[in-house]
């Protein structure tokens, strides 16, 4: 089958004025191409899936790990954050990558390391095999991610179908988020805690086959010598960063190992800004931050993400444990908010270009700072619907948001840098699930500490006891059947002491949603407006 090569026209912002947001004009594709265009999101969708997935199904397998690997608790966080960290670590280089040498290749050779690697992890046999596996795993989701919204943006010249499809896009990756306890959950009560990897095998196979059928190669045409030091530089970056705020609860907020780590992250941050403007090709167009549209829409994405992965851990932990729910019926119960997410990513596009993306995205993160307000409230007798009403406001909230401020992000940008575009917009949403699980959960531990101090069943308690009782609520399940008539006093102070941490974490998730709300109101532009001039053109290349 022969390729034809079309030329996209499209226009550089690195001069954009920060106060005039330019339209870059759209791809140029064939009619093939246009054709299967639906289909191409098909599979761009099933990568999102599986990648996104995977970030979440993990945790209701934790206690299994315990029990089989017989991991500690240190080794429990970094099953879970080994991913993250290499993932987010690695994605503004991985976007730069696609956008050098094609993002069809990039998502190809992303999804065969994610298989390869997660079957390697559901045959690890100790805990340390399972991190390394994990932190592996993270390589070929940094590759998939930045080469999904990319793809689209190059395949989909018609904004407003544009606009639909990154909808979608954020729709799935939502709904995974909050798929993962469901999956999870029924694979735990199904097979054993290594199916929750080796179910990535097959989805990850279908995407590999539709990928090299069906999605065309992009690029950029100008292909300059690809920018080490900044690629190099922007990993230390981020890995700094991301790394201290994992470890900042182990260290204290205040020690000096977390001061250090997060004045090294400055320092190297402050040097990738440096190098980028310095350098005739940067990986990173660090000056399109100038551009409204881009940078206040990356804020907005950021704050979102922070109240949604704060939301995940927390709600997990309250159903299986204050509720007394499994794995799989907790995860059930939180399908309300999938559902949400799905039909406001959906529709919020269509809202957007009637009333503007200000105000929706606005709303959005304030429903979503409603919602958490909401959660605040919760008790060991919260009815159920009342909990329906919370998720609602929760997960509209969040379509309401990723799918419109991601739209500004990627229609801010020319077509041929579409891979780095997605990867910075991928990198805000993972560096707020970072911070939203590190700072909720450090204030949540906090409070939930220093009131079970005010207990006097807990002061009563062996030294032993009262010291798994603080390291977390689930060690609380086995601590309680040794206490015999005491044991309903002791799990009602434990309880009361969860819902004090819950309660004050969301009112911090709460207050970031609305601190994101009134920065989109004021900064974020409604529409994009007419071209500036003086804006040199560029040049991509589509292949079919």
């Amino acid at each position: 089958m022969g390729h034809t090569i079309l030329t996209l026209t499209s226009r550089d912002l690195y001069g954009v004025n920060m106060h005039s947001e330019p339209v870059p004009s759209g791809p140029v594709v064939s009619d093939a191409v246009h054709r299967r265009r639906w289909l191409i999101l098909a599979v761009v969708a099933l990568s999102v899936f599986v990648t996104v997935l995977d970030g979440t199904i993990v945790n209701v397998a934790l206690p299994s790990l315990s029990r089989d690997l017989g991991a500690s608790t240190r080794e429990l966080q970094w099953i879970v954050d080994a991913y993250l960290l290499v993932f987010t670590g690695l994605l503004l280089a991985a976007g730069g990558l696609g956008d050098r040498f094609g993002r069809r290749r990039s998502l190809v050779v992303g999804l065969v390391v994610f298989a390869a690697t997660s079957a390697y992890a559901g045959s690890a046999g100790t805990a340390g095999e399972l991190i390394f596996g994990r932190a592996l795993m993270g390589i070929g989701a940094a590759f998939i991610f930045p080469a999904t919204l990319a793809i689209i943006a190059n395949v989909f010249a018609d904004p407003k179908e544009r606009a639909a499809a990154i909808g979608i896009w954020s729709a799935t990756s939502g709904v995974a988020v909050a798929a993962g306890p469901i999956v999870g959950g029924w694979l735990l009560e199904s097979y054993w805690w290594g199916s929750v990897f080796f179910i990535n095998l097959p989805v990850a196979a279908l995407a590999i086959a539709g990928a090299v059928l069906f999605i065309p190669e992009s690029r950029d045409e100008h292909t300059p010598a690809l920018d080490v030091g900044g690629l190099l530089i922007s990993i230390g970056a981020i890995g700094a960063l991301v790394f201290t705020i994992i470890e900042a609860p182990e260290w204290g907020w205040g020690s000096v190992a977390t001061l250090a780590g997060f004045v090294l992250s400055a320092v190297l941050i402050t040097g990738f800004v440096a190098w980028e403007l310095r350098v005739d090709n940067p990986m990173l167009p660090v000056r399109i931050f100038r551009n409204l549209r881009f940078s206040a829409a990356s804020v907005s994405v950021t704050s979102a993400f922070f109240a949604l992965f704060g939301f995940i851990f927390l709600i997990t932990q309250y159903f299986q444990l204050v509720r007394g729910y499994g794995p799989l019926e907790a995860g059930l119960r939180t399908i309300p908010v999938a559902v949400a997410i799905a039909v406001a990513s959906v529709t919020s596009p269509r809202f957007a270009e009637r009333f503007g993306t200000t105000r929706v995205v606005s709303l959005g993160l304030a429903m979503m700072g409603i919602g958490f307000v909401w959660v605040s409230t919760a008790s060991v007798a919260t009815p159920y619907l009342e909990i329906v009403g919370q998720m609602f406001f929760l997960g509209t909230g969040l379509g309401f948001t990723t799918a419109p401020a991601t739209e500004s992000i990627m229609g801010s940008l020319s077509a041929d840098k579409a891979g780095i575009g997605s990867a910075v917009n991928d990198t805000t949403r993972e560096l707020g699930g970072t911070l939203g699980v590190a700072i909720i959960g450090s204030v949540f531990s906090s409070i939930y500490i220093n009131a079970l101090g005010d207990s006097e069943v807990i002061e009563a308690l062996p030294a032993a006891a009262r010291e798994a009782t603080e390291e977390s609520v689930a060690a609380a399940q086995f601590v309680a059947p040794q206490l015999g008539e005491a044991a309903p006093a002791y799990l009602g102070a434990v309880n009361d002491a969860f819902l004090s941490g819950l309660s004050v974490a969301c009112l911090v998730a709460a207050g970031v949603a609305f601190a994101g709300s009134v920065f989109a109101a004021r900064f974020l532009p409604a529409r994009a407006v007419g071209t500036s001039v003086g804006v040199e053109p560029s040049e991509s290349v589509l292949v079919s």
